[in-house]
């Protein structure tokens, strides 16, 4: 037990997973009309408990209502009715091209629930997290537990009072607990695991999974940079970073991480995040309803300890309350890549700034740590954007702003390599709650053509097999010219007699950045 929330006795663990899969096993979550119903009082679970829910997140985090709304409960909503509305189009059968052997039969894919979900969220985004891939498992027809964060412990006790009074508990139940019960849960036998968090306890979750061979989502983290060129408007670039980062008290698994910031222009942008950080939080960010803290007093500790390490220096901010687990929105400027604000994902209100000549340096920097969750470009130079994007990886990238495509939901969100496995929104949350099912319905008609494939085999059988089974490209014939008839083509594709224009092409030159 934490703060007021009681953890799930761990014996009746076993006994609600056993009920999830006698509930999906008979068919109970199936009907597209259950699931829209299922959908709508999710749905209204958030809209008819905003005070409760905004107490409850307010409690553990000091979330202002606005991040709230942005960030957790209005996006849930929209997640919601873009199911509702759209369920029937993206459960239907597929249809697909086949050869001329199966022109008259039902060839097509089905989109079938997986089963029973495991879905554990993340105490950051305490209600979007866990209810945002719970709009999926439930669009897809599964059956679903639910583990909240225990690190949230008020809002984790909020929704488990409330779930029962909207959803079918035959289908959809909560699990509460910590590190023992996590456990219990991951022992058990289940058709896809939802996981976001950090990458250490995504490795443990992956290596039980992998024990039952079951298949997971990873929604992981890392630190996510953004590339400031020295053409940009300084002011708008250090006011959306200044959002960015700030937002739940720079709690977030996408919030721009570090700074990498073409010199010439560090000082101005310091003066501008000065600026926009009295417009957003006043000359006293402590004081501001329109900011967060740190979610605990260990959470605190580990970033207040990187930012006392640093040897960069304090140009925003820097003042700390730890009875309040208050730290200001601060900047920090001339950090080296061994800084130990470099040395983890901060996921606190520190920002971090790496100066360099050109670019071109980040770049490098970025690659030599693990792909981040999310990548930042400001500039004016469609040759310097292309590039970085062209020569780094990362789960999604935003130009020009930072942390908005979390709220479009026709994105798919997710990370690559150590920052995640997988992703979802919009309709991939319902795909990855289903499976593709390959279904051929067979006539048994036209047998007469079947001879074909029987036994005795004969060359004659083959030749017609080939005709009917697979397609006669052009291009194939196309392909086998003569070196002459190569030659030529080389010419008139612009390589050929006349040009000595050797160089490689646009994406693959370096400009000058």
């Amino acid at each position: 037990m934490t703060s007021g929330l009681t953890f799930t006795p761990l014996a009746e663990i076993p006994k609600l997973v056993q009920g999830l899969r006698a509930a999906f096993n008979q068919g109970v979550t199936k009907p597209l009309e259950y699931r829209k119903q299922q959908l709508r009082g999710l749905y209204n679970l958030l809209s008819e408990n905003e005070v409760a829910i905004k107490d409850a997140v307010f409690a553990d985090l000091h979330k202002p209502a606005a991040e709230l709304f942005l960030g957790e409960s209005g996006m849930v909503k929209q997640e919601c009715i873009d199911a509702i509305k759209n369920l029937d189009k993206w459960a239907a059968h597929r249809s697909v091209k086949t050869s001329i052997v199966n022109k008259f039969d039902n060839v097509h894919i089905r989109k079938d629930p997986l089963g029973m979900v495991l879905i554990i969220g993340a105490w950051n985004y305490p209600i979007n997290l866990l209810l945002a891939p719970a709009v999926g498992a439930i669009a897809a027809g599964n059956t679903v537990l639910l583990k909240p964060s225990e690190v949230a412990p008020s809002t984790a006790a909020v929704l488990t009072r409330l779930l029962p009074k909207y959803l079918d508990q035959r289908a959809y139940r909560i699990v509460n607990g910590a590190v023992e019960e996590t456990s219990l849960l991951l022992e058990q036998k289940w058709d896809h695991i939802f996981y976001t968090g950090s990458g250490s306890v995504g490795k443990i979750i992956m290596g039980a999974a992998a024990k039952q061979l079951t298949p997971v989502t990873l929604e992981l983290g890392g630190k996510s940079p953004a590339f400031v060129s020295r053409d940009v408007d300084v002011a708008i670039t250090a006011r959306r970073l200044a959002w960015a980062k700030f937002f739940n008290c720079g709690q977030t698994c996408i919030a721009p991480d570090y700074l990498i910031v073409e010199r010439g222009i560090e000082d101005k942008l310091v003066e501008s995040f000065k600026h926009s950080l009295q417009e957003f939080y006043t000359a006293n960010p402590q004081e501001s309803t329109s900011y967060g803290r740190l979610v605990n007093d260990r959470h605190y500790n580990r970033v207040k300890k990187l930012l006392d390490e640093s040897k960069g220096k304090v140009v925003v901010g820097g003042e700390t309350d730890e009875k309040e687990r208050f730290i200001a929105p601060t900047v920090v400027l001339d950090v080296k890549a061994d800084d130990s604000l470099m040395s983890e994902e901060i996921f606190g209100p520190v920002l971090p700034i790496i100066l360099v000549d050109k670019l071109l340096e980040g770049v490098r920097l970025v690659n030599q740590g693990d792909q981040p969750l999310a990548l930042y470009v400001f500039s004016k130079n469609k040759r310097q954007i292309d590039y970085i994007l062209d020569h780094t990886r990362s789960g999604g990238v935003v130009v020009n702003d930072a942390l908005i495509q979390f709220i479009v939901s026709t994105l798919p969100f997710g990370g690559t390599g150590p920052s995640g496995i997988g992703n979802y929104h919009g309709k991939r949350s319902f795909d990855i709650f289903s499976h593709e099912r390959s279904t051929l319905i067979k006539s048994q008609g036209l047998e007469k053509l079947n001879d074909l494939r029987y036994p005795p085999y004969s060359d004659k059988k083959l030749k017609w097999l080939d005709w009917f089974l697979f397609d006669k490209a052009s291009y194939a014939q196309q392909s086998s010219g003569s070196e002459n008839d190569q030659a030529n083509g080389s010419a008139a594709n612009g390589h050929g007699k006349g040009n000595t224009d050797t160089s490689t092409s646009s994406h693959e030159r370096t400009p000058s950045i």
